[in-house]
């Protein structure tokens, strides 16, 4: 029972996670009020919580789940799908850190700034892509260098 409720909880907080990066994504455009400028600090929250969540419950998984932690660390999609979240991770960094400083001005943004946003959400998001595709992988005993 454990099993399963670690692996329902990981892919409900990765689709979570998920629709905060894609609101961002389409919520940070040219021309943004004030209002929300703010509205975006406060989701941006919600990535950073989100994603917290998902390391606590993704390793509690690989250690405690049925597989359990020989199996996961012995595997190169396993790595290979915590290298593509952490480095969504780092690209997440700049944007929070314009958000924050967005919303502590009450400023509307310029665009340049607004692009340099979007390139970055862009590219999380193409990252995103690859993390179903490494799990499946694993999933199905591919990567074992046992």
């Amino acid at each position: 029972m454990l099993d399963l409720t670690l692996a329902v909880a990981h892919h409900l907080l990765i689709f979570g996670v998920f629709g905060v990066l894609f609101g961002e994504f389409v919520a940070v455009q040219r021309g943004m009020s004030p209002a929300v400028v703010a509205r975006i600090a406060s989701i941006d929250l919600w990535y950073g919580l989100l994603a917290g969540l998902i390391l606590i419950v993704g390793f509690s998984r690989a250690i405690f789940a049925a597989k359990g932690w020989t199996y996961y660390s012995h595997n190169v999609f396993f790595w290979a799908k915590i290298a593509a979240f952490a480095a969504i991770g780092l690209l997440s960094v700049p944007p929070t850190l314009v958000f924050i400083r967005w919303r502590r001005a009450g400023i509307t943004p310029v665009d340049s700034e607004v692009a340099g946003v979007r390139r970055y959400l862009n590219a999380e998001l193409a990252l995103f892509a690859l993390l179903p595709a490494f799990a499946a992988a694993m999933a199905r005993g591919y990567g074992s260098v046992t």
